[in-house]
């Protein structure tokens, strides 16, 4: 996480650069969920297993969210534009059921967790868009005027 001065210098790499494109970054995100969604299956009964276990399965599952989440907002960037936002309902909300009904086909407990993490992931990915795609604005001098009092 960058201070602001590194923020302000480097600022002009995340306006121009991009990691991969968008379509590129939608077929790597649906391998990584599709990869997630089979370790969580395989590992059912490890995940199940104990208390600690169904938090880590939640997690895992979360993550599954933030992957899904990433493959259906590239994949709408691809179809719809550059200027296309994900949006609250119907993106977020399926993507989040979609995850949750994930976590809980390996235990009822990674429903719970996986909703938990899934909304401190969602937290900080708004907060990183909302500073990346934040408008900037140019500060304009404020130009004083002065005058004499007559006595």
């Amino acid at each position: 996480f960058l201070s602001s001065v590194h923020r302000a210098r480097f600022s002009h790499w995340f306006s121009f650069i991009m990691a991969l494109p968008s379509f590129t970054s939608f077929l790597f995100a649906s391998t990584l969920t599709v990869l997630t969604f089979a370790g969580m299956q395989m590992f059912k009964t490890n995940l199940a297993s104990s208390e600690w276990m169904t938090i880590l399965g939640g997690l895992i599952g979360s993550q599954l969210f933030v992957f899904l989440l990433t493959a259906v907002g590239n994949l709408e960037t691809h179809m719809f534009g550059r200027n296309f936002q994900t949006k609250l309902f119907p993106e977020v909300i399926l993507c989040l059921v979609v995850a949750m009904f994930a976590s809980g086909l390996v235990h009822r407990v990674c429903v719970t967790t996986c909703f938990l993490f899934s909304m401190v992931a969602i937290y900080y990915i708004n907060k990183i868009a909302a500073s990346v795609h934040a408008p900037t604005t140019n500060p304009t001098p404020q130009v004083s005027v002065k005058t004499k009092k007559n006595r």
